[in-house]
């Protein structure tokens, strides 16, 4: 009896725990989305004036991490090492130096994401609510629902945000012990940054799709296409982020020097039209606000993948939204698709892809783009993810034969680099 009694005290406490996270968490992710769309305003009416200084807002981050940053600057993988005990803290001051990284990233115009920023500050905030109550086990536990929290603070998918952070720390498996107080933490994180004023995306889309023989296998070669898009993502933001330390070893001349070339290029290359989010080129695909050019989808790739393999701060998910539209924007007119069901599918599927998650990218465009397109969203994603074979932008994402997915490849290359010297 005594036992019972103390197991619904447990698990009341850590669902208590779970709604406090999702309130505090809900609270800075708000406001943190709400500060950055003002500044992607900003930047967009001051593009010539703001960009080439890229370089210098570089030296300012890099300098900012090697002096008070400590661990913070190994960003995500602080997350999948708490998770997996491998480290028992992750230190509070990520949260405010991160936040700062990412605003003057995105003031001066890097090709960068936001959700990175989120899924880090939850699950800081989650495992360190754990700790502070002396519970260790709780701690992974908040940790998970944290992530959730972010990711649902930011975008207002809460059942997305849900399976993303059951499925992210280790490929194929979800994390079923969190399972109740990620939910809580989710809904409650995306009612409270709602009331911050972020809006939910939603676009509805209104085309009678019926499955047919034809349809079958156009879904198919759509899945390899968005498959090899989301690995040739994740396989170079990995590799390059490998390489150019080698390049260039001082990293505040690395990332000046990458900063410049890099503001000199966003410029040159459509005068600012690969800066910041995407979120324009997603304007462009969803509400015909623009064209979209045939190179645009590998541009932003190009370009997001410089931006964060130099060091500069934010997140990939909202460039791989980006990525997946506009790729699938360009190949729904040779599938003779509709330009925006087809979108939709690359939205999910590159998303799935880059990361190694099933779940999360279905549920997304679900909740995005409407339910009742789920089989279409559940074939191409499925596919894409069983195309990826591993690879992920998440270097300490496990599999689940319990192995580290792309870090083991580049442990490999680091030790047969040291081998050889």
């Amino acid at each position: 009896m005594n036992s019972q009694i103390a197991r619904i005290l447990n698990i009341t406490k850590i669902l208590a725990l779970s709604a406090f996270v999702g309130i505090v968490v809900g609270l800075i992710t708000g406001e943190y989305g709400r500060i950055l769309l003002m500044i992607t305003k900003f930047r967009y009416a001051y593009e010539t004036q703001l960009v080439p200084f890229l370089g210098i807002a570089g030296v300012f981050i890099c300098t900012l991490y090697l002096k008070w940053g400590g661990d913070s600057i190994r960003g995500m993988t602080l997350i999948f090492e708490a998770e997996f005990g491998e480290r028992k803290d992750i230190p509070i001051r990520m949260i405010p130096i991160v936040l700062l990284s990412t605003f003057m990233t995105h003031l001066f115009g890097g090709s960068a994401g936001r959700e990175g920023v989120a899924v880090q500050i939850g699950g800081t905030i989650g495992f360190r609510t754990g700790k502070f109550v002396k519970d260790f086990s709780a701690a992974r536990i908040l940790l998970i629902a944290g992530m959730a929290a972010g990711f649902a603070g930011l975008f207002r998918t809460p059942l997305a945000a849900i399976f993303f952070a059951l499925e992210v720390l280790i490929a194929g498996q979800l994390s079923y012990e969190a399972l109740i107080p990620t939910i809580v933490a989710s809904f409650v994180s995306a009612e409270v940054s709602g009331l911050c004023g972020i809006g939910k995306e939603f676009i509805p889309l209104h085309f009678a799709i019926k499955m047919t023989p034809i349809l079958s296998v156009k879904l198919v070669l759509l899945s390899i296409a968005f498959g090899i898009a989301g690995q040739l993502f994740s396989g170079s933001i990995n590799k390059l982020r490998a390489l150019l330390p080698k390049i260039v070893p001082d990293a505040r001349k690395r990332i000046f020097f990458f900063g410049i070339g890099l503001s000199g290029l966003l410029l040159i290359c459509g005068h600012g039209r690969y800066t910041g989010l995407g979120l324009n080129l997603s304007e462009m695909v969803y509400l015909g606000t623009g064209h979209i050019y045939w190179f645009d989808w590998l541009a932003k790739l190009f370009f997001t993948v410089l931006t964060l393999s130099a060091g500069f701060q934010g997140g990939e998910l909202t460039p791989l939204f980006c990525i997946g539209s506009t790729l699938g924007a360009v190949l729904a007119i040779p599938f003779g698709l509709p330009v925006t069901f087809c979108a939709a599918l690359g939205y999910a599927a590159v998303f799935g892809s880059a990361t190694n998650t099933l779940l999360a990218p279905v549920i997304i465009a679900c909740e995005v783009f409407g339910f009742k397109y789920m089989p279409f969203f559940f074939i191409v994603c499925a596919l894409s993810y069983a195309f990826n074979g591993n690879h992920t932008i998440y270097p300490r994402q496990k599999c689940l034969s319990g192995t580290l997915s792309s870090y083991a490849y580049r442990k490999q290359i680091e030790e047969a680099d040291e081998k050889k010297t």
